[in-house]
């Protein structure tokens, strides 16, 4: 399913890192980047909601004369989304909570957008957020245990991305998204993700082009969350193999927020920020100069939690695309 949207608009932006990401390529076109993983807090998740309020407070700061949204519409991957809900009890701002793993990211944005070109709400704050230690508690074990890990896994980021929606014209317009489809390919290893969501990424991305009447060139840049560097070679294969697109002008962001020759990343990033903090950073900014004009994101999701990976079931994927475009 595609929408079209007439009248929605990204005013600005905001981005918060952890250490890892602070030292990574794109360092430079973060807000704010921590030195520890804490946060000045005791734990990882309260780490995860101070990042999440440190991230609004920047973005309410640019904004200036707006300081409240109609709606925060807010994602991260702890059980109940317990890092929303508490930095959302600081926020103060209606809140709807949603989940949908890592594609979460982009899945706020149609929400928002939605409403907004429905005249429902004329502003949205969206918030995406992830914790490495946080998430590896969540999903594996607890990064103290010194678990060894599969070389081919990948690395959750740490940070929060946080979007100021409305209907009032910025140089940033949100274009159409696509909802996507639940795939299971019945990979069962919690370690190879990219394995895991890669086909999900290809269905949502011939599902818009079809939806649209659109071929893959209309896109200056295809930029999927956290496939990793065997995940993006997947999707490139898959999508080719099983829907005859040549992705060209393509990227991962998984691959584009860490040094993958210098950092101790593994295959690359992860997590529900990561998409969204190198767009909101260095790929918002490339549009605002003229580099790219028309950006199609994917954010990649792997439904699973620790439970069913205990009893060794496949792992269900899903991704959802919006699609950006620099206004003219």
């Amino acid at each position: 399913m595609t929408f079209k949207y007439n009248n929605v608009y990204i005013n600005e932006v905001s981005t918060v890192t952890g250490p890892y990401e602070g030292k990574g390529p794109l360092s430079k076109y973060f807000d704010k980047s921590y030195k520890d993983l804490y946060f000045n807090e005791k734990t990882w998740e309260q780490a995860e909601s101070a990042c999440i309020c440190e991230s609004v407070n920047i973005l309410f700061n640019k904004i200036k004369n707006i300081n409240k949204a109609d709606v925060h519409i807010g994602s991260d991957l702890l059980n109940q989304i317990v890092a929303t809900n508490y930095a959302s009890a600081k926020i103060n701002i209606p809140l709807i909570g949603i989940y949908s793993a890592c594609a979460s990211s982009t899945l706020s944005l149609i929400l928002a957008s939605n409403m907004i070109d429905a005249n429902q709400i004329a502003t949205a704050l969206v918030t995406s957020s992830s914790h490495n230690n946080g998430a590896e508690k969540q999903f594996r074990n607890p990064v103290e245990y010194g678990g060894p890990k599969k070389d081919y896994t990948t690395f959750t980021t740490t940070g929060c991305a946080s979007c100021f929606l409305s209907n009032t014209p910025s140089s940033i317009k949100v274009e159409s998204a696509t909802l996507g489809t639940v795939c299971d390919m019945g990979v069962t290893d919690v370690f190879n993700m990219g394995a895991v969501m890669a086909p999900a990424a290809a269905k949502v991305i011939s599902d818009h082009l079809s939806d649209t009447g659109r071929t893959i060139d209309y896109y200056d840049l295809v930029l999927t969350g956290d496939l990793g560097l065997i995940g993006k070679k997947i999707l490139k294969e898959y999508i080719k193999e099983e829907y005859k697109i040549s992705l060209k002008n393509y990227d991962d962001s998984a691959c584009m927020i860490f040094d993958l020759n210098k950092q101790p990343v593994y295959k690359g990033g992860s997590g529900i920020a990561c998409l969204p903090l190198v767009t909101y950073s260095y790929i918002l900014d490339k549009m605002k100069k003229g580099k790219l004009k028309k950006v199609l994101l994917v954010a990649t999701g792997a439904l699973m939690n620790q439970t069913m990976c205990n009893q060794h079931l496949s792992i269900p994927s899903i991704a959802h695309a919006i699609s950006l475009e620099a206004s003219k």
